[in-house]
């Protein structure tokens, strides 16, 4: 095994993904676990992962997310699952900050890989370039 069980995000910058979007992540083989930050007035253009499900719950703020053609405002507490090929688009007013876990671990998700990721004799064999 490669990296320790154990991590921390604390004293971490964030990585920048997007203009306006940071994120912190952690996983392993099979699953990519990040904290996203979305600062206000924060869009991310529809886009699609082709071969990673996304599966998000938003801890603080709220943010538009459209999947497919259905359209919701999320707030703290609530849930999403976007499957893999799916369009989709996120715009915050005031910002907000969610989990997602993406699986399989999409590779332009890992800021650091020597940090971020846990591998066993797999390794990043199962990762996914989008």
């Amino acid at each position: 095994m490669t990296g320790s069980p154990f991590g921390t995000w604390n004293g971490v910058e964030p990585h920048p993904m997007f203009p306006g979007v940071t994120l912190h992540a952690a996983g392993g083989e099979q699953v990519l676990m990040c904290r996203v930050d979305y600062e206000p007035g924060t869009t991310v253009a529809r886009h699609s992962h082709d071969a990673t499900e996304q599966v998000m719950y938003i801890l603080d703020g709220d943010v538009t997310l459209t999947v497919g053609d259905e359209t919701r405002e999320l707030k703290a507490g609530d849930v999403s699952v976007i499957n893999r090929g799916i369009d989709h688009e996120l715009h915050s007013v005031e910002g907000c900050q969610f989990i997602e876990a993406l699986s399989p671990v999409p590779r332009d998700h890992v800021p650091d890989a020597d940090r971020d990721l846990v591998l066993d004799a797999l390794g990043d064999s199962l990762h996914v370039d989008r």
